[in-house]
């Protein structure tokens, strides 16, 4: 069966956890793309400058085949492979988060930092809003201005929406389209020659 929706955060949120003096900050992110990703780690490092460490999981794309961990300098899996398994186990993606640490000065042992780095994650997970999205197909339709009543017909139809609109000698609207209704949507569209569509 086609996916046909996906779950993410809509807004940053926080959690904390403390184990033996250490605290664990958590922050969680919605992100789209690699691009977002960088800029929230690095301004984590410059808030909490005197952290130990700053570390990261992120699952992005609406199958969340696009993934990373990062441990920071914590001992090899113990930080940023618990904080993905948060992301996995509330099932989303396009979501970064991040845990920063300030050692206590007890040492918690691997299993110990695990626990700790799940935790918070999970923590600042649980503080999320989590919605779930549909999967969008995008197309770009061009068409006379007479026709413009009609795109929006179909598009209300098909619960697809307007990304962009561009309107010179004639109008261009990036159209995102349910994945489900793709075809019907493009079936009703090419019932009118006159329109351009470019996927």
């Amino acid at each position: 069966m086609q996916q046909s929706s996906y779950k993410t955060i809509t807004q940053p949120s926080e959690g904390l956890f403390k184990e033996k003096g250490s605290k664990f900050f958590a922050f969680a992110y919605p992100v789209a793309s690699v691009a977002e990703i960088k800029p929230f780690i690095e301004n984590l490092r410059k808030e909490h400058h005197s952290a130990r460490h700053v570390c990261w999981a992120y699952k992005l794309g609406y199958d969340g085949s696009e993934y990373r961990a990062n441990d920071d300098g914590e001992p090899n899996n113990s930080a940023g492979k618990p904080i993905l398994g948060q992301i996995d186990s509330f099932e989303l993606t396009n979501v970064l988060v991040c845990v920063v640490r300030y050692f206590g000065g007890t040492l918690l042992g691997v299993g110990g930092l695990i626990q700790a780095y799940k935790e918070a994650a999970r923590e600042a997970l649980s503080a999320a809003e989590i919605v779930e999205k549909p999967i969008e197909y995008t197309v770009t339709l061009r068409f006379d201005y007479a026709m413009q009543v009609t795109i929006n017909q179909l598009l209300k139809q098909y619960n697809a929406r307007t990304v962009s609109q561009k309107f010179e000698l004639d109008c261009e609207f990036v159209c995102a389209v349910p994945v489900l209704q793709k075809e019907l949507f493009l079936q009703a569209v090419r019932q009118f020659p006159n329109i351009v569509i470019s996927e």
